[in-house]
């Protein structure tokens, strides 16, 4: 498809659910543990059986309460629930239990960062619902001529968060959804884990003529990533306004996005808030909502990201874009200020050490995790260890180089960085008699190169220390090189 027709203009909202961190389901006493076996954290009520009751959560309240308050909502004091009726297999009540016309919190926003500029993205509602159950169409490659229904996920407390539509392109809604999981993550609302259902997010797009009426939107679904969510609403945009291009009208409907096609295609004509014909759950009680209670947790708020990120540039002294890699994940930010912490417990202050850690951190640690596809907290270098390995660099016991070295024995072996030095003899050597027989030898042996130091090529020095650091296998210290070689070519 060709690019985008900047005649057009592109209209996003996306309804994003989050299943909750709560130990029980939304309106039973059921497990919410992930992987068991299928059918097994099931009762009469989740399993929508005939005279049971549903109690509801409170912990799932709160939690969605404090979402709410973290992205500037007005919280109600007085909400309903409501159901919402619809048939789907695993959905074994027929109906949904959810929010309607009282959500618990409307009219918030978050603010995304694209580029140098801040753009407000607002939320029209957080609302409460249980989650429905899995089918399953397949057994590990095996494709399946049924399906089957697992309902341990049925009635666990989902948070739907939906936006306005202020959103103008796949990159600003791959913003916002990464912006939005962190935000999650530092509540610890959620594990926000895609792979495992716990974070699912569904994309109503239109386009239109700049100056005209909102054009006719489609709904986007089976978007099991944050880039399959990118992807699929830029197929999307494209694929809309080749047709209106070419005169054909946007049907409103429901389109799955293929993924191994790389194309969305139609699924079912989209329903209409009325075809689930919601009225208020008979079975359940308002919620009323104090202000003291919404005051407590408002106390409980920890400090969010883009706060986070502001400290560090503040109090570190790091670049922007450091603090940013950092404080995009909490428990990287927990790691980073732990290390810190330690070498400072050494002697060392903060923003000595800071932009060290911070290198060390994003290039070294993290770029070998991903390369052996693990997180943070399965690392193998502890904020201890690194903090040791810093600290043989600042003390000049070993070069940059040689620590790259010892920070692969660490990473492999778990080892500490000071037990791999000692084990292999990797000391830096600092001794200027010994460095000095050696840029002997070197210029001895590299006349030519000398000969271009002189006669003006200053990047010929960097030959010469290299041949030197060679010679010491990396263990001669570098700026003593410098400095030696300097003395006697002048």
């Amino acid at each position: 498809m060709n690019n985008i027709s900047s005649e057009y203009e592109i209209v996003i909202g996306l309804e994003t659910h989050v299943q909750l961190k709560t130990n029980s389901k939304m309106f039973c006493s059921c497990s919410t543990e992930f992987g068991k076996p299928p059918n097994t954290n099931i009762c009469p009520i989740c399993t929508g059986q005939p005279g049971v009751l549903p109690v509801q959560n409170k912990r799932a309240i709160e939690l969605t309460v404090l979402t709410g308050l973290a992205l500037n909502c007005e919280i109600s004091n007085y909400s309903i629930f409501a159901r919402k009726n619809y048939f789907y297999p695993d959905l074994p009540k027929n109906y949904q239990i959810s929010q309607y016309e009282l959500p618990l919190c409307k009219n918030g926003y978050i603010e995304i960062k694209i580029g140098s500029k801040t753009k407000k993205i607002g939320i029209t509602r957080i609302h409460l619902e249980e989650d429905a159950g899995k089918l399953l169409h397949a057994i590990g490659s095996k494709k399946l001529d049924y399906s089957l229904v697992d309902l341990n996920r049925a009635g666990i407390p989902l948070m739907e968060i939906v936006t306005e539509p202020d959103i103008n392109s796949h990159e600003e809604a791959y913003i916002f959804l990464t912006t939005l999981k962190t935000i999650l993550q530092y509540l610890n609302v959620s594990d926000c884990d895609m792979e495992k259902g716990l974070l699912r997010c569904d994309a109503n797009i239109s386009v239109h003529k700049k100056g005209e009426p909102l054009g006719v939107k489609t709904e986007l679904k089976n978007m099991n990533s944050f880039k399959s969510v990118k992807d699929s609403l830029y197929y999307e945009s494209q694929r809309q306004i080749s047709a209106l291009i070419e005169g054909e009208k946007i049907i409103q409907e429901t389109r799955l996005w293929n993924t191994e096609k790389g194309i969305t295609e139609p699924m079912r004509s989209k329903e209409e808030s009325h075809d689930y014909r919601y009225f208020p759950e008979p079975d359940l009680v308002p919620i009323i909502l104090t202000q003291d209670f919404i005051d407590n947790l408002r106390k409980t708020i920890p400090e969010l990201p883009q706060d986070k990120k502001n400290r560090f540039i503040t109090q570190y002294q790091i670049p922007e874009y450091d603090a940013g890699v950092i404080t995009s994940d909490k428990i990287l930010a927990t790691f980073y200020e732990k290390t810190i912490k330690i070498l400072n417990n050494f002697g060392y202050k903060e923003t000595e050490v800071a932009k060290t850690v911070a290198n060390w951190l994003t290039t070294e640690l993290l770029g070998r995790l991903n390369s052996v596809n693990k997180t943070i907290e399965e690392s193998p270098v502890s904020e201890e260890n690194l903090a040791k390995l810093i600290k043989l660099i600042q003390d000049n016991t070993i070069s940059g180089k040689i620590a790259k070295t010892v920070f692969d024995e660490m990473f492999n072996t778990g080892k500490y960085a000071d037990e791999i030095v000692k084990e292999k003899g990797l000391i830096q050597i600092t001794d200027e008699s010994i460095i000095l027989k050696l840029v002997d030898e070197v210029i001895k042996e590299n006349s030519d190169t000398v000969n271009e130091y002189k006669s003006g090529k200053v990047q010929a020095l960097g030959s010469l220390v290299g041949k030197v650091m060679k010679k010491t296998s990396g263990r001669a210290n570098p700026q003593i090189v410098n400095k030696l070689l300097k003395e006697k070519l002048q």
